[in-house]
């Protein structure tokens, strides 16, 4: 099945088999890094993008539902302040892995997007099906919470190009 997809700005138009994943048509086709494989189960949350602005589990998503909409990854943040989240958010993980980063980023942009005002306890939660195996969490929530508070509310959309 022929399908054609917007990843960060630029179309990628590729015949798929209508199993292939979202986060395999990243992968291979747009050639994506950013978007980690951490399970295939949707339960880590490494793999998380935008798709037309909501956060979605790029390991639970067919290619093919994709297909003509528009996905955002860690890597297509141009826009402020997504930009300056991202930023935040890896620069808390430098001795670690970070892995985890990107979803990170995406989930809680999609949370920002959905409600500007979240509160530490809010965003806590919302963050529950991304997994980090090396970090309390803090300074990501400090990060995502600091930089919340200092854009305008109605700031939050999809943050790509």
């Amino acid at each position: 099945m022929r399908i054609a997809i917007n990843v960060d700005g630029d179309n990628y138009e590729a015949d798929v088999e209508p199993r292939v994943l979202l986060v395999h048509f990243l992968s291979d086709v747009a050639r994506t890094t950013s978007t980690h494989i951490g399970c295939d189960t949707s339960n880590c949350g490494s793999c998380t993008v935008l798709v037309d602005g909501e956060a979605v589990k790029a390991c639970n998503v067919l290619a093919v539902q994709a297909d003509g909409r528009r996905v955002t990854t860690v890597d297509g943040l141009v826009q402020e302040p997504a930009r300056s989240l991202a930023e935040r958010v890896l620069k808390q993980l430098p001795s670690e892995c970070g892995y985890c980063g990107p979803g990170i980023v995406m989930t809680a942009l999609g949370l920002l997007h959905d409600r500007s005002d979240l509160d530490t306890a809010s965003l806590r939660a919302g963050l529950e099906g991304n997994i980090c195996r090396c970090t309390g969490y803090v300074g990501i929530v400090d990060a995502i919470v600091e930089t919340a508070g200092e854009a305008q509310p109605d700031a939050w959309g999809t943050g790509g190009s």
